[in-house]
C-alpha cells in the first residue's frame, strides 16, 4: 500500500477504495479512482474532479502486480456507495485491491492510521505524520523535478484547478530543485 501511495499518490481514502474493477488496463497500469473510504464508508470521489484515470508509473504498477498476487483472484464483496448528494446509495459489487492482511476486510481511516502507519513510524524512530503525507511528499517530488506542469500534477491529484498547488507547495526550495538554466539547456539541447 505504502509504495503504491508514495508513487501514485492518490488520496488515502482513494486507495483504500481501489477495486480490481478500477484497473482499466493491468499491463500498462491504468487505473480509475471514482470512489473513497470516508468515515468507514464508501463514498464517491470529494469532488467530480476527483473522478480521474492515472497512468502508473513503474512502481506503483509494480506494487499493484504484487498486491494482484494476494487479492487480484478474491471473490467480489458488494459494498454501499453514498452519492455526492449523501443520500443516494446504490450497491457495487467489488474485489478491493488492498484489504487488511489480518482481518481480510478493507482498511479504514482509523485502523490504518493507528494500526499501521502510527506502528511502523514508531518501529523506525521518526515522529508521527499522518498518511496523507505521502501525497504531500509526492507533489513535493514531481515540483522539485522542475518539468512536470503543474496542470499535470494539479490533474493526477484530483484538484479542481493548480490554484491549490500555487498556495500550498508554492514555495520554491533552492536545493531541492535542478538549476533551471541548466535544465533548459539540456531539454533545448544548447
Amino acid at each position: 500500500m505504502i509504495k503504491y501511495a508514495l508513487y501514485d499518490r492518490p488520496r488515502t481514502s482513494e486507495v483504500q477504495a481501489l477495486a480490481w474493477e478500477d484497473v482499466l488496463d493491468h499491463e500498462r497500469g491504468i487505473v480509475r479512482y471514482r470512489r473513497a473510504v470516508v468515515r468507514g464508508r464508501f463514498k464517491v470521489t470529494k469532488t467530480k474532479r476527483s473522478n480521474r484515470v492515472h497512468y502508473l508509473l513503474k512502481p506503483a504498477l509494480e506494487a499493484l502486480r504484487e498486491q494482484w498476487r494476494l487479492t487480484g483472484n478474491l471473490p467480489a464483496h458488494t459494498y454501499e456507495v453514498v452519492d455526492r448528494d449523501n443520500r443516494t446509495v446504490r450497491k457495487e459489487k467489488l474485489r478491493l485491491v488492498l484489504l487488511n492482511s489480518v482481518t481480510g476486510k478493507p482498511f479504514y481511516e482509523n485502523a490504518l492510521r493507528e494500526r499501521f502507519w502510527k506502528v511502523h513510524l514508531g518501529h523506525a524512530g521518526g515522529r508521527y505524520r499522518g498518511p496523507n503525507q505521502c501525497r504531500h511528499t509526492f507533489i513535493s517530488q514531481m515540483l522539485s523535478l522542475g518539468v512536470v506542469p503543474l496542470h499535470w500534477i494539479s490533474q493526477h491529484v484530483g484538484h479542481a484547478t493548480i490554484d491549490m498547488i500555487q498556495r500550498r507547495y508554492g514555495k520554491w526550495i533552492r536545493t531541492d530543485g535542478q538549476d533551471v538554466p541548466e535544465m533548459i539547456e539540456k531539454l533545448l539541447d544548447l
